[in-house]
Formats: C-alpha cells, structure tokens, sequence
C-alpha cells in the first residue's frame, strides 16, 4: 500500500493548509510512532544512557503527554520523574511509573504528586507529610508543563494521577511505617476553630478546614477540589490569565500552637484570633515559596504576638552593701 511522502505535498501552499495537510498528518503520526519506538529500545538497553538524554530532553518529551492524547500511555511508560525516592532518600535519580507502581503500599490505590518549581522544596512540603508517614511514594514535578499535562485526565496500569495539594486526601487505608504514630482524632474544638479563621481569613481564603495530609506542620495550602492547581494558576497569572483561585488553608489538630488555640476556644477574643489566623496563613505561603499576603501586617503581627507571649525575669537584686564590707 503506498504512503504518502515529501512528494505528495504541493510545492505552493500555506501555513494554514500544511497544518491540515493529510500527507503531513499521516508523516507527522508515523515519524512520531519511530521515534517513541527508538526511545522504548534507547530506555531499555541503556539506562544510563537514557536517563541522561532524559535530564537534557525530559521536558520536551513531556509535551507530548499534554499534545498527542493517542499516545500518552506510550510516552508516560518513556516517561521520568524525580520523586520523594530519589537522591535524598537513597533511592535512584530518575524513576519510571514503573517503578512506582512496582513499590506501591498496601491498599494504595493513586499515583500521587506535587507540582512546583523546586524538588528540594516540594521533598520538605507540609503536604507529603502524611504520605511520608505510610512510605508513600510522591512524584515531585518542576518542570512548567507538567503542571499542564496533569489537567488531562490520567493514570497508568489502571492507577490515576492525584494531587497532594487539590482537594481532600485521605491517606488512612495506607498502613503507617512501623516508627509513625497514628495522629489523633480531631476534636469539635478544632473545628470550632477552623470555623473562626475562616471568619477572620474572609476574602484570603475559599475555606478552613481541619487537615488529614498534615502530621508535623501547623498547617499548608491546598486548591479546592474543581479548577486548576494552585501551583498552574500562578504561573498563569504571572501571564495575566490566572483564575485568582483563593487557596484552602488546613490547619493541624495536633499542632501544639493549634491545638493550644482550639482548647482555649472563646476565651481568646477575636482579634486575637484573627492575629493568629492571618499569621498561620503567611507561614503556609512562605512554606509555598511565596510572599506573605501582606508583609506589613505580618510584622507588625508577628511582633505583637512574640510581646505578648515574652516573659522577661525580674532583675535579681544585688546583694546589699555593708558597713563591714565596705
């Protein structure tokens, strides 16, 4: 059967037309079919190799994951991802989604992941820390279009995709590391709590709700659970094409500063309340890599808090002068 070639395109055409060419189609589909096919014997025959055409072309391959829909299994199986495994942990640069489903935990059913533009950061996130308890592994992507590409809907080997830092997470199925201790169950008073910030935090912030991915921090950011990732709408807005998504700020019951405000309930009035929840609010945005909302506010908080907490010990008085000493 014969195929079409250079020579089928007609020597007087437009840009708009070579782009709806059959001829171009059907070379563009079967150039790109040799490739991945050349890269699947590359990855397998030399894996160093690969992986260090992957750290120099990763993200470009990528773009086919967001492009070229009929072939996202192919380029996801070519696909690498540094990832709360690697380097930092003992584990391997580069991992394949291979080797994440090989090393799923028990009753783990998602192949989870962070977006960002730092893997040093995201490996220290506030977000993963439930996942690190149960030795989940976390993809950690940093590239600008992987924060694309997961908007597609997404999975391997039957396995979707889902963010640590969209919508609720619920880990709980996932046995604990043998040195992790169950956190404790939240108590009506911290959502009580939760309650009064999201009164204080009105217009900062789409809701408060009490965390289930926290273990040690107080508390982090996440988006809500329809519209795009907190990390995507920045980098949109940096264009002028953001959402202006208001983030969801989860607080930690068994922090000891929250837990300590949520005991005290209403004996803390509400100015009070609202130093201490705009105050946790810019500690989520810096452990984000961002800017307190508003600097100003967030020193002179900052400050009064630290006075009003500050005990200084009475000066011990020196010893008294005698006529004998002297």
């Amino acid at each position: 059967m014969p195929t079409s070639g250079s020579e089928d395109l007609p020597l007087n055409i437009s840009r708009e037309m070579l782009q709806s060419n059959p001829a171009v189609a059907q070379m563009r589909k079967a150039l790109g079919s040799r490739v991945l096919s050349e890269l699947e014997t590359f990855a397998t025959k030399d894996t160093d190799g690969y992986a260090a055409f992957y750290e120099a072309f990763g993200a470009v391959l990528k773009e086919a994951l967001y492009e070229d829909f009929e072939r996202r299994d192919q380029v996801l199986k070519l696909a690498r991802f540094k990832s709360s495994k690697s380097p930092a942990s003992g584990g391997s640069a580069w991992r394949s989604l291979s080797d994440y489903v090989t090393d799923m935990r028990p009753n783990q059913t998602e192949i989870y992941y962070l977006t960002g533009d730092n893997a040093e950061r995201l490996a220290a996130s506030p977000q993963l820390e439930a996942a690190r308890a149960r030795g989940i592994e976390v993809l950690l992507l940093t590239d600008p279009i992987d924060s694309f590409w997961v908007t597609k809907p997404s999975g391997f080997e039957g396995k979707p995709l889902k963010s640590l830092t969209q919508g609720q997470v619920d880990l709980s199925l996932v046995p604990l590391l043998d040195a992790a201790t169950p956190p404790p169950e939240a108590s009506g008073k911290a959502a009580v709590l939760a309650a009064r910030f999201k009164e204080a935090l009105a217009g900062d912030v789409a809701d408060v709700t009490v965390s289930k991915r926290l273990v040690s921090s107080a508390v982090c950011l996440v988006a809500p659970g329809s519209g795009p990732d907190l990390t995507l709408d920045r980098m949109l807005a940096k264009q002028e094409r953001g959402f202006g998504i208001k983030p969801v700020l989860e607080i930690n019951p068994s922090h000891p500063l929250v837990a300590a405000l949520a005991d005290a309930g209403t004996a803390i009035p509400a100015a009070e309340v609202a130093d201490y929840a705009h105050l946790l609010l810019d500690q989520a945005l810096v452990l984000d890599g961002q800017p307190p909302g508003d600097p100003a506010r967030f020193a002179a908080t900052l400050n009064r808090l630290a006075v009003k907490g500050l005990t200084v010990p009475p000066p011990t008085a020196s010893p008294a002068v005698t006529s004998a000493d002297a």
